[in-house]
Parts: structure tokens; sequence; C-alpha cells
């Protein structure tokens, strides 16, 4: 179990990112996601990690359909959803006090309850000095419409000026065998401040799984479409040095994406994947990472076929860098 902050609510060191419920990597019926919301429930796992952007409030239905649904699940789970990232082209990012708030009561509508337990700022927008924004999740902690408030995709500098403010109980990130940047002070800053580093995407986007897109299904989602690691000569590369991955998995006797999610719990307690899938078969398979106990050894070997900065081509594209903030 990890806890939100210092006086957040407990859950799972272990969530279940909810895009994949809005269609981002195939479209996935409302059927698909309670089952796999039902296997996590089973599982132990209580943390729903989703955003007003997935599907353009689709994502929030399902899991809201799904609560309402299942009695006594609201007490079980701990939600946690985002705004500020607008999907509109004339202003990508708002983090105007009025707007988080509107988004904010949008999003408990669409799951039906009267609160979420962690709120984020999805992408912070640079024309609001991060204080105000810490003083508007301040403000939104007090209403009662959330227990807690975090970032997503910001500088350690910038964490550590929202703190001044209002405390910040988790900081969300790409962070895996494939993307290491967190390490160049999140994850310290994390550790440091008492907040949670939710690291999504923990298993590379399928790279670091037993069946990695394939061209075809990358050239159909709008993410990989662009993405510079799943556009030539990168996809190759990129395949060929994880298929390494993939024979030591095989060697270990686990999921490729199993050992990757232990990889990641295994880079400090406070740390939290959350992938994302629609198969509960797949969940099974990344559940399974928390119960490995990667050895000395295991991680010197992990490192020897994965070794920092292995993967060819940038994380994002240009258009996708608009918003996250890059530091070093």
């Amino acid at each position: 179990m990890i806890r939100l902050g210092t006086t957040g609510p407990s859950m799972s060191r272990f969530g279940i990112g909810a895009m994949s419920f809005s269609g981002a990597y195939g479209s996935a019926t409302e059927e698909q996601c309670h089952a796999v919301l039902d296997l996590c429930r089973e599982a132990g796992v209580t943390h729903i990690d989703t955003a007003n952007l997935y599907g353009k409030g689709r994502s929030e239905q399902i899991i809201g359909a799904w609560l309402a649904d299942r009695e006594g699940a609201r007490d079980e789970m701990v939600i946690a959803t985002k705004a500020g990232n607008t999907g509109d082209p004339e202003r990508r990012f708002n983090n105007d006090p009025d707007y988080l708030e509107r988004c904010l009561d949008d999003s408990l509508t669409r799951l039906g309850v009267d609160h979420v337990d962690l709120f984020y700022v999805h992408r912070y927008d640079a024309t609001h000095a991060i204080e105000d924004v810490a003083g508007t999740l301040s403000r939104l902690i007090e209403s009662g419409k959330t227990r807690a408030v975090g970032l997503s995709e910001v500088a350690p500098s910038t964490v550590r000026r929202a703190t001044t403010v209002c405390p910040i109980a988790a900081v969300q990130s790409e962070y895996s065998l494939a993307t290491r940047a967190p390490e160049l002070g999140l994850v310290q800053t994390c550790r440091d401040i008492g907040a949670a580093l939710v690291a999504f995407s923990p298993v590379g986007r399928s790279f670091l799984t037993s069946a990695p897109f394939t061209p075809s299904q990358a050239a159909t989602f709008n993410f990989t479409k662009a993405n510079p690691r799943f556009t030539e000569p990168n996809y190759s590369a990129n395949i060929a040095i994880t298929d390494r991955f993939r024979a030591l998995a095989d060697e270990m006797g686990e999921p490729a994406a199993a050992l990757a999610i232990a990889w990641v719990m295994s880079r400090g307690d406070h740390i939290l994947p959350i992938p994302g899938t629609r198969r509960p078969e797949h969940l099974r398979e990344l559940i399974r990472g928390t119960e490995i106990n990667l050895t000395e050894s295991d991680l010197a070997r992990i490192e020897t076929v994965l070794p920092v900065g292995w993967a060819h081509g940038d994380r994002y594209s240009y258009a996708q860098w608009l918003g996250p903030e890059r530091y070093s």
C-alpha cells in the first residue's frame, strides 16, 4: 500500500490507467472495461486513474457506470482524474481557477460521485504562476470536491514551488525502462516531499511486453502513428533491442510486462505504476509484476539488455512535446 502524500488516502501500489477505456489504443466496449475493473477489485487494485480528456469524458462515464453497478465499490476505490489539457487547438492548456473547478464538477457528474480522491492539473499552463495554480488546488481541497491534488508532466522545480502553497500528494510522469528522465530529479523530489510518483506507460507503450504493437497497429493509433519511437527506422531498432528483454523475461519465466512493472516498482517505495489495458488477461500479466521481488543480480541483467538511453527516437514528437516540461 501507498499513501497519497502525508495525509491522503491509502491505496494499492499499483493502479489501472483508464485512457485505454477511451479507445486510444483500439476500441473498447463498456463490458470489456468493466471486466478489467472487476479483476482490479478482485485483485485488490484500488487506484483508478482517468481524465476528462480521455474520450471526451467517456472513460469517466464508463467508470461511473461501473461504480454505480457494484455495491461498495466506491468506498473501496481511490479515484483520480485530471483537467487542464483541453484538447482545444485554440487553447490547449487552461489552468484558470473557474475552468479547473468547472471541469472537476463535470467529472464528478460523469463519475457519479460527490468527490474524487485525487485531482491533477493534467498540463501546467505557464501563463499562470505555479503558486497561483497551487492556490486553486488548495481551494478545491477545501471545497471537499477532492481529497488530494497532484501535478502531471512537470519539472522537479515546479513541484517544489507548488508545495510552498499546497501539499502535492502525487506527481504523474511517464517512467519506465524506456523513459528514465524522472531519475534526473523527479524521483528524488517526490520522495523528498512525501509525494507518490505515479508512473504512466510503465511498459513503454507496448515495447516492454511480449506482444508489442505491430507497424500496422501503431499506424492506426493517434499517438503512436506520429511518435518517433514507432516510426521507421526507430521502430525496427526498438523492436530488435527489446527482443533481448523479452528473451530475458522468458529465461526468468515471467511475462515481459510483469518484469517491466517489477522494475518500475523497484525504483522506490513511493513509485506507483498505472499501466492501461482493455483485456483482463493482460491485466493479470501486469499484476504479476507486483509479486516479483527483483534481486540485485536480476536488476543487473535487466540493465545489461536495456541500458540507459537504449531507445531510438524521442518519447514525444514536436507536437506531443507541447505541454510537458523538460528538465535536466
